[in-house]
């Protein structure tokens, strides 16, 4: 069957790991090039032993390989800066960018929460591994809830599978990542944490979401946060609550100051996760990596099905 050729930018970690993930699971796009910017780096010899194109000379060899031509969507693995340098030229030749830095350009997009609504974008931003794992409970409580006044996530990570890219763009997670939680969670107020943990043996993904709301029952709260686990877990199996979720009320007499906002009593949820990686290119203690690539396959493998439906048609 005919697929889409695609390019990924950053022979990292992420973009190794997206990879292999291409290869081995997506339905409507198939691997065209990976770049990078070290000639010896891991993931661009094994591109080569796959018999993918490469090149080791960033954004511009890609540009200069023969198969440039046929690609159609380029996955962005790279920084924040380096980002707005390479979507320019990218969009220059009318190209799809995933962009799987916390560069947002374009808009947030969480597989769970808004599925296809950016699909026809030229750039999708798919904000950041913690974001990708921890909105989709912010969200679950404010469907479900009058009013979701705060939503503050702490993102642990081993340090192991935090590669360069990750570790210059920690001011860039915690931005983007509270902006989503309030653009996309739908709290008024967000805040973002990430700790890279040298624990060691590595220690999986684990992530922890604190929400205050008002007007919504504990009971439908649990339900509604099971059924958006469910949700990810179809492009994520590894994805899971680590034990049941807690709940505080926060009265009148004894209410908590939120920044910009004053002082608010209501529900406090505090919801606990784990994410297991597929162990595709790095251990499964990599969570946050597996569950950003997931989300831009998922993300790209939708919009190559309706281009190609497209295409057919025509």
């Amino acid at each position: 069957m005919e697929k889409v050729k695609c390019a990924i930018i950053g022979s990292g970690n992420i973009g190794s790991d997206l990879m292999i993930k291409v290869m081995r699971n997506a339905k409507n796009i198939e691997m065209g090039a990976m770049v990078g910017i070290d000639p010896a780096s891991d993931g661009l010899a094994r591109a080569k032993r796959m018999g993918v194109a490469t090149t080791a000379e960033g954004i511009e060899g890609l540009l200069k390989l023969p198969e440039y031509n046929d690609i159609q969507v380029v996955f962005d693995a790279t920084s924040a800066k380096a980002h707005l340098h390479n979507n320019e030229l990218l969009q220059r030749d009318g190209k799809k960018v995933i962009d799987l830095t916390p560069a947002a350009i374009g808009p947030f997009t969480i597989p769970a929460i808004n599925g296809d609504a950016n699909i026809d974008e030229p750039n999708v931003n798919m904000v950041t591994c913690g974001g990708q794992a921890t909105i989709p409970m912010v969200h679950a409580v404010a469907r479900v809830s009058k009013r979701t006044i705060y939503g503050e996530i702490v993102a642990s990570i081993s340090s192991k599978s935090a590669g360069p890219g990750t570790r210059a763009n920690i001011d860039e997670f915690t931005e983007t990542t509270s902006r989503a939680i309030e653009l996309l969670g739908g709290a008024e107020r967000g805040k973002a944490i990430i700790i890279l943990n040298p624990a060691e043996p590595p220690l999986i993904m684990r992530d922890t979401v604190f929400v205050l709301s008002q007007g919504g029952e504990p009971a439908a709260i649990e339900r509604s946060i099971a059924e958006m686990v469910k949700t990810v877990q179809a492009y994520v199996p590894g994805y899971r609550l680590k034990q049941k979720v807690q709940f505080e009320v926060i009265g009148d007499n004894a209410p908590v100051r939120i920044p910009g906002i004053g002082p608010m009593s209501g529900l406090k949820t505090t919801i606990f996760l784990e994410v297991e990686g597929a162990a595709h290119y790095l251990p499964a203690y990599a969570g946050n990596l597996d569950i950003m690539t997931s989300a831009a396959l998922v993300s790209a493998d939708h919009w190559a099905a309706k281009l190609l439906e497209k295409e057919a048609t025509e």
